[in-house]
């Protein structure tokens, strides 16, 4: 009978423990590859030029060419990781204050299509 109480205590000191436990660090929304930040399907980031200090200026069809590295709506910094508002309501990443977006053609990770173009204001993201 001693013996099924001091389980039933330790048991339930661990399931406590559980219920206390602290919150698993949370993950950056990317990662460096070959020095360049990708996106989790590995796909090659981008930033804007035209983009102002945490604002997003690629909305509408800017963004259907460029769709933005999302972020949900519960999201919060992460070190050099912040979270911009964009125009219509939702939340995307932003690396250093930077809005992050990935490019439309681009078909494989380490693709890097979209560096360099409308004259030169879209470029590889890199840490």
């Amino acid at each position: 009978m001693l013996r099924i109480a001091s389980l039933t205590i330790l048991s339930a000191a661990l399931l406590a423990g559980c219920a206390t436990g602290t919150a698993t660090p949370a993950k950056s929304p990317a990662t460096t590859m070959n020095g360049m930040l990708v996106g989790p399907t590995q796909m090659t980031l981008y930033v804007f030029d035209k983009d102002a200090a945490g604002k997003s200026m690629c909305n509408g069809g800017c963004a259907t060419n460029w769709p933005p590295l999302m972020a949900l709506a519960n999201a919060t910094p992460i070190g050099d990781w912040s979270v911009v508002m964009r125009d219509d309501g939702s939340k995307q990443w932003a690396y250093k204050g930077r809005p992050l977006y990935h490019w439309a053609k681009d078909t494989k990770p380490g693709d890097m299509t979209g560096d360099g173009l409308l004259n030169n204001s879209w470029h590889v993201a890199k840490p």
